[in-house]
């Protein structure tokens, strides 16, 4: 039976564009596209987590929004049941330490990006539907 990881992402939305965050070169899935996040540690919501994790990965803030997209994906590692989250940024900008790189873009180029298999039901829906509008 396969591992099961259970995984949120931000989907982090500033003047209509989305973060994209490309993995570290020392990282599962070294280089593909994914939305921040990380594991939902035992005892923590899912939210409480996406929290933790932005703080922890891109050293800033967000306040999490509606709920997205909940996909599964089997990876060789194990299966992966990721949970996508609007946010917003509270404060701080973005810093790199654990990604490659990283993009604000439109919803309509997110699907130029090499995606990681897990995020990609979340980009079509973006690509498809849009983002919420933040006052």
């Amino acid at each position: 039976m396969a591992k099961l990881i259970e995984v949120v992402g931000a989907v982090i939305v500033r003047d209509g564009k989305v973060l994209c965050a490309q993995r570290g070169a020392e990282s599962s899935l070294a280089g593909l596209w994914e939305f921040p996040g990380g594991k939902v540690e035992p005892g923590e919501t899912a939210r409480d987590a996406l929290v933790r994790e932005i703080t922890e990965e891109l050293q800033c803030v967000v306040s999490v929004g509606s709920e997205l997209e909940t996909t599964s994906y089997d990876y060789d590692f194990g299966t992966v049941i990721l949970t996508t989250f609007f946010c917003e940024l509270v404060s701080g900008a973005p810093r790199f330490t654990e990604h490659a790189d990283v993009r604000w873009l439109p919803p309509a180029d997110l699907p130029a990006l090499d995606w990681a298999p897990a995020d990609l039901p979340a980009v079509a829906r973006i690509v498809t539907e849009g983002v919420p509008v933040v006052s």
